[in-house]
């Protein structure tokens, strides 16, 4: 079979990349594509920058190239009209039309909603830090591959702070929760297929309680958390977890099941989106 090539799409900003390695010595890129070659070892996987200004992302045409594209969470706001955002979006639609599957995790279903016509807001029910608790899958969801293998409700790595308010204009809504009411969906458009989650299949346990240190006065300020040392405390829960992950009583103290605490269960949307839409997309490419 033909290694299958892979870009992810990193949007952090160069600062926010270096913030984001001092806290967990990857960017959100790097840690995507740590995971895509555990999944796949011997895929060939890439590192684009589109947001950035002067960096060659590659057009329709060479995204073609791509057996699928990933698009990686992002500090950036998709309804802030900065030169980095319009960047972001031009790259994604440049996606669709090459008819390279794609896949987002959190700001990255963000974009794909954004670019083909739908809305993104700030969260008025505020983040959702840590872990998504109680998403369920629509009809439509409960029969669709990207949530193969997902039972009734299920948690998940999330930490967001905006939500997917409306989405475009033929879109699948496949899974939601109290928080957040899309937390799953395909989006068709100009002959692409995207599939995408508000949360982050990617992430080990260990860069969750990462995120929640950099973000302890905003979960502060939303009332999550009483002070710096709460936060540490629970971050510090979620890290020892990472490291001991057949640990039952931190499982137990945090809630969670192994829909979260085992790794290959944690990725199951990356695993279903490679076999279900790009080895059939490759096969149907003549790639193989």
């Amino acid at each position: 079979m033909t290694t299958l090539r892979f870009l992810v799409a990193e949007s952090e900003t160069a600062e926010d990349r270096e913030r984001r390695r001092a806290s967990v010595g990857r960017s959100s890129g790097e840690t995507y594509l740590g995971t895509l070659r555990a999944i796949v070892p011997d895929a060939d996987c890439e590192l684009a920058r589109p947001a950035e200004e002067g960096a060659a992302a590659p057009d329709a045409a060479a995204l073609s190239g791509y057996d699928a594209v990933f698009l990686t969470g992002s500090p950036l706001h998709v309804y802030d009209n900065t030169p980095e955002v319009r960047r972001q979006l031009a790259f994604m639609r440049d996606v669709f039309r090459s008819g390279t599957p794609s896949f987002g995790s959190c700001a990255g279903l963000q974009v794909a909603t954004a670019a083909t016509g739908g809305a993104v807001r700030r969260n008025r029910r505020g983040h959702e830090a840590a872990f998504a608790r109680r998403i369920t899958a629509t009809a439509e969801g409960r029969d669709h591959p990207l949530l193969a293998g997902r039972p009734a409700a299920w948690d998940a790595l999330a930490i967001h702070s905006d939500e997917v308010e409306r989405l475009p204009e033929g879109a699948t809504l496949l899974a939601g929760n109290g928080v957040s009411a899309v937390q799953a969906a395909e989006i068709r458009h100009a002959g692409g297929i995207f599939w995408g989650v508000q949360y982050h299949p990617e992430l080990p346990l260990s860069e969750a309680a990462a995120a929640l240190r950099r973000q302890a006065a905003d979960l502060i300020e939303q009332g999550l958390a009483r002070d710096e040392a709460a936060v540490e405390a629970y971050a510090s829960l979620i890290e020892a977890l990472h490291h001991e992950p057949e640990r039952r009583d931190l499982a137990w103290q945090l809630g969670l099941d192994p829909q979260v605490t085992d790794a290959d269960r944690r990725r199951m949307e990356l695993r279903n989106f490679i076999e279900h839409l790009v080895r059939p997309t490759q096969r149907a490419r003549g790639r193989v």
